[in-house]
């Protein structure tokens, strides 16, 4: 049965109507359903260009499916324990309906808009498969490794979801959405998510040969889309499944992002502080000339240099890649992990606090079930072996453009002559290494033992 009044739907990182439990539940119990966005200083001036203009850009294409359903999307400008409580009662709404998220800065802000006199809130969560608190081990705590977390989440049984009803949306007042001022990566909006997820459909059998190829179509390309929850992470795990090798490798990867986003909930300092204590007491190095060259993507390394240019053109960066230039500032510049984690989160259009921290955390050997401090990876053996023929590093690190394959991970140490015949002269058309990796090696497996000890 409908209550009396509007539902108040405030739209977050769910910028879809689909598989929206929020949506669901205010379409279910109202006649009429306001859905509204705010748009909250502190977030906007935290996201790169890339990540502002694909944010703009789905809030347009939500505006559109609203539009088509007889509504308009609300915006409204921050912050929300003004903006929400207004709105609110200018719609008359008897019920605010939102999408949980697992960050500090959204537990306070819901907190914040509550204690402002909104009632009564009806939260859910949307963002992840299940939420936090429901994939426990025997003993009823969150795994602190990866593996049993997965065998347990794939039995855990799901939540059950609110059925969608014949609630209407509506609209009123708004405040206008701020303007693109550049290009957009992705199609936006749901219709975006499901061409993508159609297109990866007839390549996730090779996921399991290509993931790690940073030059081959070997990822989804829908990290952004769960990041705006342009769809959701419940309907990719249905519509993939787990049926192939490439598949379960695939739904393997939505159970991490799970893990992450867990892991946050239970540690809100998961951005801030390892979770391994003994590792704050780590001796970084103020290295601000090498932090400023491996941001602009001059540090020598070649593979390191295509993944920062990458991210600098696109406000996206391959996973395998992600690794290898987190490892390359971490341990061979010795370079505090959280400052290149703020870097990435900032650039990156699926910068995410849970996933972003929580992959930082797993390279610098800082977190649960992370990669033993030990374990640094080597630039030039990486590119090597991922990128073998050089096509990725070529596509980005254009001054290497004519370098051949057997040369293009060390140009340094080519014969001058070679080097001479592809254009390079190493310090002016491009850089010598920053870092010698054998001694920076040596360097951080020193400074791990003395914070251990």
């Amino acid at each position: 049965m409908s209550a009396p009044g509007t539902g108040l739907v405030w739209f977050r990182r769910d910028l879809r109507l689909e598989n929206n439990p929020a949506w669901a539940a205010a379409t279910a119990r109202h006649r009429s359903v306001v859905a509204m966005f705010v748009i909250e200083p502190p977030l906007i001036a935290s996201a790169g260009n890339a990540r502002r203009n694909l944010l703009i850009a789905h809030l347009r294409a939500l505006d559109d499916e609203l539009t088509q359903l007889g509504g308009r999307l609300v915006v409204r400008n921050g912050p929300a324990s003004k903006a929400v409580p207004m709105a609110a009662a200018e719609c008359e709404a008897t019920g605010v309906y939102l999408n949980h998220d697992v960050s500090s800065y959204s537990a306070r802000r819901d907190t914040a808009v509550a204690r402002a006199g909104v009632s009564p809130i009806h939260g859910f969560y949307g963002l992840t498969v299940h939420e936090p608190g429901k994939v426990l081990t025997a003993k009823g705590l969150l795994s602190q490794v990866f593996t049993p977390f997965y065998r347990a989440w794939l039995t855990t049984p799901l939540t059950p979801w609110p059925e969608p009803g014949p609630g209407r949306a509506t609209t009123m007042a708004s405040d206008p959405l701020p303007r693109l001022d550049g290009p957009v990566l992705h199609t936006p909006g749901a219709v975006g998510a499901w061409q993508r997820l159609t297109a990866w459909l007839e390549r996730v059998d090779d996921y399991p040969a290509l993931r790690d190829l940073p030059a081959a179509p070997g990822t989804s390309e829908l990290s952004s889309d769960l990041k705006f929850g342009t769809i959701a992470a419940r309907t990719l795990l249905e519509v993939v499944g787990t049926a192939t090798p490439g598949r379960s490798a695939f739904a393997r990867q939505i159970a991490w992002r799970d893990w992450w986003a867990h892991t946050l909930a239970m540690h809100p300092h998961l951005g801030h502080h390892a979770l391994k204590p003994s590792y704050d007491k780590i001796e970084w190095r103020n290295d601000a000339e090498g932090f400023d060259r491996w941001c602009r993507g001059l540090t020598g390394y070649p593979i390191v240099d295509a993944g920062m240019r990458q991210l600098a053109a696109t406000g996206w960066m391959h996973n395998r890649v992600r690794m290898i230039t987190a490892s390359f500032l971490v341990k061979d510049l010795l370079v505090d992990w959280r400052l290149g984690e703020r870097f990435f989160r900032r650039q990156l259009i699926d910068g995410d606090l849970a996933q972003n921290a929580g992959n930082w955390q797993w390279i610098a050997g800082t977190g649960p079930d992370a990669a033993p401090y030990f374990r640094i990876f080597n630039p030039v053996s990486q590119g090597i072996r991922f990128d073998p023929t050089g096509e990725y590093i070529r596509r980005w690190v254009h001054e290497l453009a004519e370098v051949p394959a057997d040369m293009i991970h060390q140009p340094h140490k080519a014969d001058a002559h070679r080097r001479e015949a592809a254009g390079i002269v190493i310090g002016t058309t491009y850089p010598a290494p920053i870092v010698d990796h054998a001694y920076a090696r040596t360097r951080a497996l020193d400074a791990y033992r003395r914070a251990r000890t």
